[in-house]
């Protein structure tokens, strides 16, 4: 044998294995709350993704609404990099800059009242749940009215006031204090009080429950409601907010141009998912006269609120208005709309029906849909990874709905390369 040949290295392992390999690591070591895709994500750039096979992917899902920008935006990534030179973290025993200044970021668009940072989507609806007993301590209310499908985290209080049974299952007896009651049913609510009853919180578009928009009337007739019962009224702004429907908040965008709309305002906010465009950070707003209830003492956090997340989470706030995606999600939504809608009335013995706003967007599947029946998995999940082996990444919501939730970045050309492979596997199953 020759020396050239003793010299050649072994050739590398089967590019199948090394999705084999992290599986395996998950399976020894990774506690099992998750139903997993047979996919293992390697990098991503933009609105790609590449898995470890090297396979390229359109992400419409952008970790569930969170990477506003994409993935390794470059701005994002230097302000990483700036700020961990500087200071990382401080206890929030101290003033620093940054989250001064973005907490004033979030006040500027929510006009006055103030900010509290925590670390994700759950601390902050926590935050919110403490702020409404604290609000009804002295009169002994604190019961909380949430909606039915609402989705609001996986803590003991979260799963308590999440509006959904299968969430619960398991971690019997739930935390005390709330009650769920018809979504956009306004009568039901208002039915629903009770001398305990303390505050009202709903998301302005509910996710998790499969796309669903408040009405404007719901929205209008909750603030009253909540005005004329001295309760306050929280929205859970989450995945419904940062700019995803063209507008800051939700809420803003559902009440533009109705009447009353404008003057419209909710007592608090819960943020988490966009607002860090992939770095953990969550936060709630409060408006005055309340934004002062929760002083030293009745509410901490050990991470929430540093240098690092706030630079990150400022320079997302930087970049989305620099290059006015809130308009970009409004068109390009539309877009996308526009199209899943043509292809409902097309192929209606697959898509049921299109809904949601800007680039918060599901599309409904059929209930009797054929051939599917055999497969144990809900519709939602098949179509999933249909779209998943055609190179398109979505988010299944409930056991019939597929949701859209790009970047805020996305182009026209990467929606209508979407809405193109979305088609073919439609028609295939028309």
């Amino acid at each position: 044998m020759s020396e050239s040949l003793r010299c050649t290295p072994p050739p590398p392992p089967l590019v199948h294995n090394q999705f084999e390999a992290v599986r395996e690591l998950f399976d020894r070591y990774v506690v099992p709350s998750y139903g997993r895709f047979e996919l293992a994500l390697a990098r991503g750039a933009g609105s790609y993704v590449w898995d470890v096979a090297g396979r390229r992917y359109l992400d419409l899902g952008s970790g569930i609404a969170v990477c506003a920008l994409g993935h390794a935006h470059p701005e994002v990534s230097r302000a990483l990099v700036e700020q961990a030179e500087r200071l990382v973290h401080v206890s929030n025993l101290y003033y620093h800059e940054p989250q001064g200044r973005l907490a004033e970021k979030v006040v500027q668009h929510l006009r006055g009242g103030k900010v509290f940072c925590a670390n994700s989507g759950a601390e902050a609806n926590e935050g919110l749940f403490k702020l409404a007993r604290k609000f009804g301590h002295e009169e002994g209310r604190f019961e909380i009215l949430t909606a039915h499908n609402s989705f609001h985290g996986r803590t003991l209080a979260g799963i308590a006031a999440t509006g959904q049974e299968k969430i619960k299952k398991g971690f019997a007896p739930m935390v005390a204090g709330f009650r769920h009651v018809p979504f956009n049913d306004l009568a039901a609510m208002r039915a629903a009080l009770s001398p305990a009853t303390v505050a009202v919180l709903i998301e302005g578009i509910q996710g998790e429950g499969g796309i669903a928009p408040a009405t404007p009337e719901y929205l209008l007739g909750l603030r009253a409601l909540c005005d004329e019962r001295r309760l306050l009224l929280l929205m859970d702004g989450v995945q419904c907010g940062h700019f995803r429907t063209g507008r800051f908040q939700s809420f803003q965008r559902l009440l533009e141009g109705v009447t009353g709309g404008d003057g419209f305002l909710p007592d608090g906010v819960s943020m988490a998912k966009s607002l860090g465009g992939g770095f953990p950070i969550g936060a709630f707003w409060v408006r005055a006269p309340y934004a002062d209830l929760l002083g030293p003492g009745t509410h901490a956090t050990t991470f929430g609120g540093t240098p690092l997340g706030c630079a990150v989470a400022l320079k997302v706030f930087e970049v989305i208005e620099r290059e006015r995606l809130a308009d970009r999600a409004r068109a390009v939504g539309e877009f996308l709309k526009t199209e899943l809608t043509r292809l409902s009335g097309q192929y209606p013995g697959v898509v049921r029906a299109v809904r949601g706003v800007g680039l918060m967007l599901g599309f409904e599947l059929a209930a009797d849909l054929p051939g599917w029946a055999s497969d144990p998995k809900p519709p939602s999940l098949q179509l999933v990874q249909r779209l998943h082996a055609a190179g398109v990444l979505t988010v299944p919501s409930g056991t019939h709905v597929v949701r859209l939730l790009p970047a805020l970045n996305l182009t026209r050309e990467q929606a209508a390369e979407g809405i193109e492979i979305i088609a073919g596997v439609i028609r295939s199953l028309a």
